[in-house]
């Protein structure tokens, strides 16, 4: 049985990050599902991708980008037959770590001068990219008119979410593969490097010049990597 592919966006995007990659998973067979990531708390935002990989039957590869590496890595092990992980210029915790604790290890990210936020009744607080900053700070590769259109269908995170400690990972039971870009402004290269080595990674693909949104500009060397994880001791 192929494995079915769930793509977790991260903040700042959503589900339509992943169109390009997509097509080339189905054309290879697999049952593809793109979760919708809630970007509200790493508990229950993992809590709600688990529910998702609960209800497949077979194995299943995981590919999360940005912020859904956060998700991705604190999904219930025993959710369903979990055999590979993909972090998409994602990021890969230890135990203790955030997303800002994470992106402020090394320097690069200029995402901080980029958001604005935004005050909830609930008493969280949700943060967003400025758009006429969206291009330069998260797809710089990417045409300007898909840009836009990015810039305005982003979806925010809570700054809570961001701040929030990961528990024990996903990545330390199951293989991982990393793909990110060498120019990435949201989560430094070598920070991604540092994770990708941590995690003991199968194979680490950086794309030359690519900005964070790498699955939107570089699909099918993203497509190709979660195949990769996908055909791994499986049987087809």
């Amino acid at each position: 049985m192929r494995p079915t592919i769930v793509l977790v966006h991260g903040a700042f995007a959503e589900s339509a990050s992943w169109d390009g990659v997509v097509d080339p998973l189905l054309d290879a067979g697999h049952s593809v599902v793109a979760a919708a990531n809630p970007l509200r708390s790493v508990k229950s935002d993992a809590a709600a991708v688990s529910d998702v990989v609960r209800a497949i039957d077979g194995p299943v590869v995981i590919a999360a980008h940005s912020y859904g590496g956060m998700v991705m890595s604190n999904v219930d092990p025993g959710a369903g037959e979990i055999i590979g992980l993909v972090y998409v210029a994602a990021f890969a915790p230890e135990p203790g770590d955030s997303a800002f604790s994470l992106a402020g290890m090394f320097p690069g990210s200029t995402l901080g001068d980029a958001v604005q936020p935004t005050p909830r009744g609930d008493g969280t607080t949700d943060l967003s990219i400025v758009q006429e900053r969206f291009h330069e700070q998260f797809c710089a590769d990417v045409p300007e008119w898909k840009a836009r259109r990015m810039a305005a269908t982003q979806r925010p995170a809570t700054l809570e979410a961001l701040q929030e400690a990961s528990g024990e990972p996903l990545w330390k039971q199951v293989p991982s593969w990393f793909v990110f870009g060498e120019e990435d402004r949201n989560i430094p290269a070598a920070l991604e490097r540092y994770m990708a080595k941590r995690a003991g990674a199968r194979r680490t693909i950086e794309i030359p010049g690519a900005s964070h949104a790498v699955s939107v500009a570089h699909p099918e060397a993203t497509a190709g990597l979660i195949r990769e994880a996908a055909a791994l001791n499986v049987a087809v």
